[in-house]
Parts: C-alpha cells; sequence; structure tokens
C-alpha cells in the first residue's frame, strides 16, 4: 500500500513538472522576484507603475508578500512587470 502512495506522488510530480517547462518564472521565489522588482525600480517607482497599497504605504518586503499572496490579480501584475523588465 505505501509503495502505490508513493509511486503516485512521484508520478504527480513528474506531471506537474511537465506543466511548468513553459512557464518562464517556474522556480523563481515571489520574494526574489520582488526584491528583484525593488532594487530596479525602489518603491516609489514600483508603486507608480503597480497601484496597490503595499507600494505606496509604508512599503515593506514581508508586508508586500504577505499582500501578493492572498491577492492573485496583484501577484500577475508583479508577475508581468518582473517579466517585461527582466
Amino acid at each position: 500500500m505505501e509503495f502505490g502512495r508513493i509511486y503516485g506522488m512521484i508520478i504527480e510530480t513528474i506531471e506537474m513538472s511537465g506543466d511548468q517547462k513553459n512557464n518562464p518564472l517556474h522556480g523563481v521565489k515571489l520574494a526574489d522576484i520582488l526584491e528583484d522588482l525593488v532594487e530596479e525600480y525602489g518603491w516609489e517607482e514600483l508603486g507608480y507603475r503597480i497601484d496597490i497599497r503595499c507600494f505606496n504605504y509604508d512599503p515593506s518586503i514581508k508586508s508586500s508578500l504577505k499582500f501578493l499572496r492572498r491577492t492573485p490579480w496583484a501577484r500577475e501584475k508583479v508577475e508581468r512587470l518582473y517579466l517585461k523588465t527582466f
């Protein structure tokens, strides 16, 4: 029984990695994306380019990550800017 469960997990992992081969952000952490964008633009410019509160009012990596992980539309905008920039 244990073998079947492990085998299924292995197959699922292989299938998931196959889905990701066309994803340019596969393996890139959200924290790294955000840190690179802040380094490139700074908080003020980042807040201008993506108008979300966590970039414009008392911005920090920690609070921004918390918001982006819970808000798919905002995360998508950040990921798009990252792809356009780098």
